[in-house]
């Protein structure tokens, strides 16, 4: 096979669906190839919704997403999205069509070195040859899976495509990150003496699928939990021991129960999603997770690097009988956050938008939420039932994400209705894949939240006492009309309407746009800046 057949026929044998970008000459071989295998490429109005879609195909699918990009400029507009999967932990393939060999080091039309673009947005980055083929690609596909998962760069030669193939597959043991845990006498003594441990739940353990077993670990262990944005899923909002999420709208009112723990767990917690020091008492940390993770100096960390599957079951047995949590506090914590969702809000804001859609939500469906205030809002009191359910991103936390994430979460299962949620900020800039969205007859309904304003900056500058300035976005409406790039726009600016139209747009055959007409004011009430 030349080099084109071959890729295409690894990614086939690999799992892969679909490859996201946009074409360059150089990778029209690719191209026809992927088409001959059954892959289709999807065609994206600008490479960093290409890369989007890819990190959250790999999320959802545990296969590598795949996305590509053309020399210089397409390399450049793809990082972002690469980026997005390198700090959000998610498989991905990123490839980029490079100058030959021998021009890569000249000064040319569209030429920068690939491999220090991406060098620090990826887990490793390489320059494909007719010679090495076989072995980057194996091991390119076991390292993006490998924990943390994450990207791996690509570079294709532009003359490489019709080069036959001279190496051979040979096959490579995997590496095993995942050793099964002990507990040592350290940690035991800590577990022992604890009377009131506290238990954070993280990232790691959203994607190493251990919902059943923090079950069983509460049901044997009354302890207090707290999720990081993106474990939101794991332990249901109404669970007796739920406390809330980190970080997000209202988190202030998580002291409460902070400031009586003797001890807090971290169970997959990842620290690119929030620090620990960050809210944390001056208390000992037990942190269980895949990879070792860097520690502030001064903090009491007993650190344990390994499988997360049976480690609470582990724990539990230890903590016996000598936990001293008062159920009416943890309630207390919990409902306190929760009343602060009003139904009876005169306003038109967020919170009225978060009841309704909340109300009218299929079982089924996916809510992809993009950056800005409403994320702290939703992130907090959105009420979701699976992990997957529930898409955004916190470590990477790049504007423009849910649009092209509710383009590859349709794609991923094209029966279950999704929604995208997104300020008009995040909308101005991916809103050109709605015309992908259209030529795909995806059945999305975006949400645009249009206050006018970039508002999450507007509260920081506030909270910081300046003048506000380069927040205003425009002085009249977002879009103004009954259609966008050919796909209808629906107006609304009142609760009953709102919730009226909802329910048939579920199943509605093509994407929809909603454009909300917002009173912000809800934000300054319950984000923490």
């Amino acid at each position: 096979m030349n080099v084109a057949q071959y890729i295409a026929k690894e990614l086939k044998d690999r799992g892969v669906r679909y490859v996201f970008g946009i074409p360059g000459g150089p990778s029209l071989p690719y191209i026809d190839e992927f088409r001959k295998q059954g892959i289709e490429f999807i065609l994206t109005s600008h490479e960093a919704a290409a890369g989007i879609m890819a990190d959250v195909t790999g999320r959802l699918s545990g296969v590598p997403g795949v996305c590509h990009a053309t020399f210089g400029p397409g390399a450049t507009n793809l990082s972002t999205g690469v980026g997005s999967a390198m700090l959000d932990r998610s498989p991905l393939i990123a490839l980029t069509s490079v100058k030959p060999v021998s021009m890569q080091d000249r000064t040319m039309q569209m030429n920068i070195d690939h491999q220090i673009l991406f060098e620090p947005i990826t887990k490793a980055t390489t320059v494909l040859t007719k010679n090495n083929i076989t072995d980057v690609l194996s091991d390119a596909f076991e390292l993006a899976v490998a924990e943390y998962p994450g990207p791996v760069h690509i570079g294709l030669p532009s003359d490489l495509a019709y080069e036959e193939v001279k190496s051979r597959k040979t096959k490579i043991p995997a590496v095993e990150s995942n050793t099964k845990l002990s507990l040592d006498s350290e940690l035991l003594e800590l577990l022992r003496y604890s009377e009131k441990p506290l238990l954070a739940i993280g990232l790691t353990a959203a994607r190493a699928g251990i919902k059943d077993e923090i079950y069983d670990f509460l049901e044997k262990c009354p302890v207090p939990v707290l999720l990081t944005p993106m474990a939101k899923g794991l332990v249901h909002e109404d669970h007796d021991y739920y406390c809330g999420v980190l970080f997000h709208a209202a988190s202030d009112r998580l002291s409460t129960v902070i400031q009586e723990a003797d001890l807090v767990i971290g169970i997959g917690y990842d620290p690119v999603e929030y620090n620990y020091e960050e809210w944390m008492p001056d208390v000992p940390l037990i942190h269980i997770n895949t990879v070792f993770t860097d520690m502030p100096a001064g903090m009491m960390v007993k650190q344990l690097i390994g499988s997360l599957n049976a480690v609470l079951s582990m724990i539990s047995p230890v903590l016996g009988g000598s936990l001293q949590w008062d159920q009416n506090m943890i309630d207390a914590c919990r409902n306190g956050i929760q009343s602060l969702k009003r139904k009876d809000n005169e306003n038109f804001g967020p919170v009225n938008v978060l009841n309704a859609l909340q109300d009218t939500f299929p079982d089924n469906a996916s809510l992809c939420l993009d950056v800005g205030s409403h994320i702290h809002l939703f992130g907090q009191f959105w009420k979701t039932a699976s992990v997957e359910k529930l898409l955004m991103t916190n470590g990477w936390s790049g504007m423009g994400f849910s649009i092209p994430a509710a383009i590859a979460a349709a794609l991923h299962d094209p029966v279950a209705p999704v929604v995208s949620v997104s300020g008009d900020g995040g909308f101005l800039m991916m809103c050109g894949e709605i015309i992908t969205a259209k030529r795909l007859n995806l059945g999305i309904i975006f949400l645009v939240l249009c206050d006018r304003e970039l508002n999450l900056i507007k509260l920081k500058e506030q909270k910081k006492a300046l003048k506000t300035m380069a927040v205003d976005l425009y002085t009249d409406r977002l879009i103004g009309s009954e259609t966008f790039l050919g796909v209808p726009v629906i107006s609304c600016d009142n609760e009953i309407a709102f919730r009226e139209l909802l329910p048939p747009l579920y199943t509605h055959d093509g994407p929809v746009i909603i454009e909300l007409i917002i009173d912000p004011s809800d934000y300054n009430k319950l984000v923490i800046t």
